[in-house]
């Protein structure tokens, strides 16, 4: 007789969750075979914002995770937070935990007369492998520094003193700081979310569509593009410049947003735990991934894919639009995107 734990009324998917209508994104071979397959949604946004190209149930809201943060950062930006370029760059990070984004997240509470007593943050340690090798090594643990979102609590923290607003219990969504990034999201989106959750820092996070999600990185590297021009001095473009100009404070050395940031000049991007990227364009145009599984290396490759399709030159992106699959430390596959853009119908 099976334990209670595991039985079918607990193990079966409830009768009424919905299950998005992912398709296959992604996948892996192996010597002519496909090992693995990555199924997903997707969707490329033209510079008026109609959709240019799509895959799979782009409308299905979803949670955008760490992709929210560039987002986060306009309604701090908004509500008065002025940083330099490179700290306003953490301040939309998942940072690896190098020491110049430990010692950013300092500086920014330390501008403001705040201390990491101050952050709400979950402990964690450094994100990055070799950060976090290095941090053990030298004999550090889980702090709330050396969490990956920590730049963005400190910004928070900060904003909070700049407005007289308490700094303890910032994370409440009653709070007002996060009354005003529940505004700014939907004004940037576009959209009401459908539902709403906690992300793993602690922070409140939304259920948004990826054409909600694509509109918005759209409208923060179009609004940095234009910096000169009508959206000069707006908080969107101070964030999308910030982050085109400190690439290695939105994640850091080694990880593909970065690279991505360096290659292609211009953009804004972000990835996101479970399987999330975005890509914002100079022109306004946009692309949205999510991959059903959380596989964080399908990202990529369906990300290019993406831009490819609304004709960037993707040849400085073949570094990171595959991946080798390797038999005894010989390549013997690749990680390749599938031909999954529909056309789109008038």
């Amino acid at each position: 007789m099976p334990s209670p734990v595991f039985s079918a009324a607990h193990t079966a998917a409830p009768a009424q969750l919905a299950l998005p209508q992912h398709v296959p994104l992604v996948a892996a071979t192996r010597d002519g075979l496909v090992e693995s397959v990555h199924y997903g949604s997707a969707i490329a946004l033209a510079a008026d914002g109609s959709v240019a190209a799509a895959a799979g149930d782009p409308q299905t809201p979803f949670y955008p995770r760490s992709a929210l943060k560039p987002l986060q950062a306009v309604a701090l930006v908004r509500a008065g937070l002025e940083l330099p370029a490179d700290l306003l760059a953490l301040a939309a990070a998942s940072h690896s935990g190098a020491a110049v984004h430990r010692d950013g997240a300092l500086r920014i509470l330390e501008l403001h007369g705040l201390a990491p007593t101050d952050l709400e943050n979950s402990t964690d340690l450094p994100y990055g492998t070799t950060e976090r090798e290095d941090w053990l090594r030298n004999g550090g643990n889980a702090t709330r520094i050396t969490q990956n979102c920590s730049g963005k609590h400190a910004a928070m923290a900060a904003t909070c003193a700049i407005n007289g607003w308490s700094v303890q219990g910032y994370l409440d969504p009653a709070h007002p700081l996060q009354q005003l990034v529940a505004q700014t999201v939907t004004d940037l989106t576009g959209e009401e979310p459908a539902a709403a959750s906690t992300d793993g820092c602690g922070t409140p996070l939304f259920a948004l569509s990826l054409r909600g999600m694509a509109r918005a990185f759209g409208r923060i590297a179009q609004a940095a593009a234009h910096n000169d021009a009508l959206d000069s001095g707006s908080a969107e473009a101070a964030v999308g410049l910030a982050m085109q100009q400190h690439p290695h404070m939105v994640a850091g050395e080694g990880r593909d947003v970065t690279e991505l940031m360096r290659l292609l000049p211009g953009a804004v991007a972000k990835d996101g735990f479970e399987g999330v990227q975005l890509v914002g364009l100079a022109d306004g145009s946009a692309v949205a991934v999510k991959i059903s599984d959380g596989g964080d290396r399908a990202r990529m490759p369906a990300t290019v894919r993406l831009l490819d399709a609304l004709g960037v030159d993707i040849e400085p992106l073949t570094g990171i639009a595959t991946a080798p699959v390797l038999g005894g430390g010989h390549q013997v596959g690749r990680l390749l995107a599938t031909d999954f853009l529909a056309p789109v119908s008038a």
